[in-house]
């Protein structure tokens, strides 16, 4: 999921050209993602992570890295499985 989270946000969110994101990187503080592309990141990682992101949820805590996305979807997957 890292790879594929990486890669979109390279070929379709990046407001400029960009060989390497770190997993750490604030990606709406350096300007990698604007709002607009957060929004098609959310949207992508809803149908790639096979979850849905509740409005509360969508809080630049989940957001902020690559880090935090992956925490944010293994916590998403992990609360579904206990719910099943």
């Amino acid at each position: 999921m890292k790879n594929k989270i990486i890669d979109y946000i390279k070929s379709d969110l990046a407001t400029e050209t960009v060989e390497e994101i770190g997993l750490n990187e604030d990606l709406l503080g350096s300007g990698l993602v604007d709002s607009v592309g957060m929004v098609q990141l959310v949207l992508f990682i809803e149908n790639e992570g096979q979850i849905i992101v509740a409005p509360e949820e969508m809080i630049i805590d989940n957001f902020m890295t690559i880090s935090h996305i992956l925490e944010y979807i293994k916590r998403k997957r992990d609360t579904e499985t206990k719910q099943s």
